[in-house]
């Protein structure tokens, strides 16, 4: 049976995408089964793992409407070991679609009932919002990991995450729980990455990743080449701290 992680964080630009792409391309090097789902309209995850997401016939969006079944959408072996359920701009429309669809909140959750027991972990790409999109994942995870990007402002951010968190929990989804929170474009010349390491550890003492994501040009230019930087390339820092990061989510959920 899969563990299933929600990747999610309410601001934008904090390395969310970055961090779901890369961890299950990590994932998979270390021998796990791994189905990433992208439920951002903006497709980013499936542009990160080479999909020309714009030709797709069946996406999330067909499979939250009720067009597919989540096998008619799954692309398999995307790269070794990583499958992906992928999502284009006509996600947007959902919204505004499902308006009036009992219990809408829970589509992905019974969806992936049918599939779960054929990987080791299942990873949602999580919109940089609150919406019907984030709920799916949220009913559907049992854990969230939340990226933070190493700045002032990030801080008021995840204050309001967590607050949706316990939301979720208490009235949709008893099991979920924070998994773990990871830094990104983390830069050791600066005092404020440390600040901000140190403000949040007060708070979640036992919920920090010891790796932290370094800025890195190669991760920045990776998604633009439609690979996980375990791909494009290995040897980098950002690559190596993706893989640590998969070694303590393995841990973690031994």
């Amino acid at each position: 049976m899969a563990k299933i992680i929600a990747v999610a964080n309410q601001k934008g630009g904090v390395g969310k995408t970055t961090t779901a792409v890369n961890l299950v391309a990590a994932l998979a090097e270390q021998k796990k089964k791994v189905l990433l789902i992208d439920t951002d309209p903006q497709g980013n995850a499936t542009t990160g793992l080479g999909i020309e997401k714009v030709e797709l016939e069946n996406t999330i969006y067909e499979l939250l409407l009720g067009d597919c079944s989540i096998k008619e959408c799954i692309l398999s072996e995307v790269i070794p070991g990583v499958s992906l359920i992928p999502a284009n701009v006509n996600l947007a429309a959902a919204e505004i679609e499902l308006i009036g669809i009992e219990n809408k909140e829970f589509i992905l959750q019974k969806e992936i009932e049918w599939v779960q027991d054929q990987y080791d972990y299942i990873v949602i790409d999580c919109p940089p919002a609150l919406n019907t999109l984030t709920l799916n994942a949220m009913t559907t995870a049992s854990s969230i990991i939340v990226p933070i990007q190493c700045e002032f402002l990030a801080l008021e951010g995840l204050s309001d995450l967590i607050t949706t968190i316990n939301l979720v929990k208490e009235r949709l989804n008893p099991a979920l729980d924070l998994e773990g929170i990871v830094f990104t474009m983390y830069d050791t010349r600066t005092s404020l990455s440390g600040q901000v390491v140190e403000s949040v550890k007060e708070t979640f003492p036992d919920k920090i990743y010891e790796t932290k994501i370094p800025r890195n040009v190669r991760l920045s230019e990776a998604p633009s080449f439609g690979k996980p930087i375990t791909l494009y390339d290995p040897k980098c820092s950002g690559a190596e701290a993706y893989r640590n990061l998969a070694k303590e989510v393995i841990q973690r959920n031994k």
